[in-house]
């Protein structure tokens, strides 16, 4: 008995020396993990952020270019009809969403659906407007509806997206 006594007093301190020290090295690891951690994403950040900003400006573009205000001085032919002016317009979106949908990739996946919500609302806007013309008017008549009817709504599709990415951009500073 006085053996077993004898194993136990020296064990039972070296059980409490190995939880201490267990639990020490346990919190260092997680901390070091955190600043590791910390080092890398600052270190992404370097090489990312340009990236993403510069996926940014390439929306906001896009949504400059397919506002209607500038999409119809871009695209207007005195030599077309309603009907063909009408395709060149939905033509000229399509290729400049085509050209920009890599950006996804760098936005928010929330950013995104407000990009896609605005062009389907200019190009929901260009077709009410078109269906109210007649094929064969002159294309000139189909601008001036198409910027008749936007200037009507008081919140832009294309603004409000902009605004919404510029303030997503505010976070990444903040």
């Amino acid at each position: 008995m006085d053996a077993f006594f004898e194993i136990l007093k020296y064990t039972i301190p070296a059980l409490i020396v190995f939880a201490v020290v267990y639990l020490m090295l346990r919190k260092y690891m997680q901390v070091e993990y955190s600043r590791r951690k910390y080092l890398l994403y600052k270190e992404s950040q370097k090489t990312t952020l340009p990236i993403r900003l510069t996926a940014y400006e390439r929306i906001v573009l896009f949504l400059e270019r397919i506002s209607p205000d500038s999409l119809l001085v871009r695209i207007q032919d005195g030599s077309m009809n309603s009907l063909q002016f009408h395709s060149a317009l939905l033509t000229a979106i399509r290729s400049e969403y085509e050209h920009n949908v890599a950006q996804q990739v760098y936005i928010s996946e929330e950013a995104w659906n407000v990009v896609k919500n605005a062009k389907e609302n200019i190009v929901q806007l260009i077709n009410a407007c078109a269906a109210q013309v007649s094929p064969q008017d002159s294309s000139y008549d189909l601008a001036k509806l198409i910027l008749s009817t936007y200037e009507q709504n008081s919140d832009s599709p294309t603004m409000a997206a902009i605004a919404f990415l510029k303030n997503e951009i505010k976070n990444y500073f903040a």
